[in-house]
């Protein structure tokens, strides 16, 4: 009978060693996906004392654009070249609001197009989590929600650029 009981108990501990390994897992998939959009959502979400204005892309080339840069906030200065990503970027000719990373020439764009480009990378990172939840903590619906956030952020980000 001892044989019996100790099983039941083994089992419930490989299932909560499982569900603690996979929802941490997800956790920090997710951490991580938050981590590496604020880098840039920082400067589109919190412009209040940065520079503000809007920039003319004039050359592409790899995967950066340049531009002149004209100031729209008070406090700031023209420059003769600003850079950003080509992938935020449509075509060459084209002006847009852009604000500038603090100590330095790069710019990141603003508006619903740069808000939704900053926060892709936790996009991806809620599909993957999606794919932990489902498989590895056995929460269906939960994992079916974590997916379809990720990929409405990547598709409105994809339709707003």
């Amino acid at each position: 009978m001892s044989a019996l009981t100790s099983r039941p108990s083994a089992g419930s501990a490989l299932r909560f060693g499982r569900f603690a390994a996979m929802g941490t897992v997800a956790v920090l998939l997710l951490i991580a996906g938050v981590w590496a959009s604020w880098g840039t959502a920082q400067h589109v979400m919190l412009t209040k004392g940065r520079e503000r204005g809007t920039m003319t892309v004039t050359r592409c080339a790899d995967d950066r654009c340049t531009g002149t840069y004209a100031p729209v906030s008070a406090g700031s200065t023209g420059r003769e070249r600003v850079t950003i990503s080509s992938t935020v970027v449509v075509d060459k000719g084209e002006t847009y609001a852009v604000v500038v990373k603090p100590g330095s020439n790069e710019v990141v764009r603003t508006g619903p197009g740069g808000l939704l480009y900053a926060w892709v990378p936790l996009g991806g990172a809620l599909l993957l989590a999606s794919l932990v939840v489902a498989g590895g903590l056995r929460l269906p619906r939960l994992a079916w929600l974590l997916g379809g956030a990720g990929l409405t952020l990547l598709t409105a980000a994809f339709v707003a650029l």
